[in-house]
């Protein structure tokens, strides 16, 4: 058995650990609470863009979802282990957050390269919507949503609907209309007098603007969330260890 004095030494230091961790498990909570409705902005922003980006579209915001409902589940577990002060409850509250820290790493990484990657394919496969857009199925609705959201029309600008089976029957999609009530069919039909009554800007650069911005958000608070879990691994593994070398000691 070891002298009183350390028993007496290690006891605040363990209430202390303890503090910080129950602090920290609160803010791990808020985090989780914080990363699942980031992930669900994510998702309902970027359904549309990210369809007609790439045919295999990022799994961030799907890995911000299930994180973060996942660490609001933990987070209380972390309080509950801490209060405890069960050794392999710590341990399990460590691995977890660990876990957890790999899997915003991989939603980061994930968000950060595909948003470099949407130039790349975004180009071909709205050019490609755009010649079989009939203003009803999923692909037409979301160039309609694009084209008046952002207030642009084609890809590089108005013109570009020339070339489309669309124009030819009805002209340009009204999506591009900045009033409706003043496009009428044969001002749609006519490229010169619709310049007038259109969005002229092309849609290309404004989408993979807002691409870039919205992804690089993800990918920006998945890093910073991420490295915020080390500080409850550190304390975690800590309290466990004081923990359990105070039970031995008072053998």
């Amino acid at each position: 058995m070891s002298p009183p004095s350390r028993r007496l030494q290690t006891k605040p230091v363990i209430t202390c650990l303890k503090t910080f961790l129950i602090s920290y498990s609160l803010i791990f909570w808020f985090t989780g609470m914080f990363l699942l409705a980031v992930g669900v902005w994510g998702k309902v922003n970027l359904e549309g863009y990210l369809s007609l980006a790439s045919k295999e579209s990022t799994n961030a915001p799907y890995v911000l979802i299930g994180t973060g409902a996942t660490i609001v589940i933990f987070g209380l577990f972390g309080c509950f282990a801490t209060c405890r002060g069960s050794p392999w409850m710590l341990k399990l509250y460590a691995m977890f957050l660990t876990v957890v820290f790999l899997a915003e790493l991989v939603a980061g990484v994930s968000g950060f390269i595909f948003r470099h990657e949407i130039k790349a394919n975004f180009g071909s496969v709205y050019e490609n919507a755009m010649k079989y857009y009939n203003n009803t199925d999923s692909s037409s609705n979301i160039i309609n949503n694009i084209q008046m959201n952002l207030h642009c029309c084609g890809m590089k600008n108005y013109t570009d609907w020339n070339g489309t089976l669309y124009f030819k029957e009805k002209g340009i999609p009204a999506s591009c209309c900045k009033d409706s009530t003043n496009c009428q069919p044969e001002i749609l039909k006519d490229l010169d007098k619709a310049k007038n009554e259109v969005y002229t800007t092309g849609c290309f650069i404004l989408v993979t603007s807002v691409m870039e911005a919205k992804l690089g958000i993800i990918a920006g608070i998945s890093f910073g969330i991420a490295f915020f879990q080390l500080i409850g691994i550190f304390l975690a593994c800590c309290l466990s260890r004081y923990i359990t070398n105070n039970q031995y000691e008072m053998v």
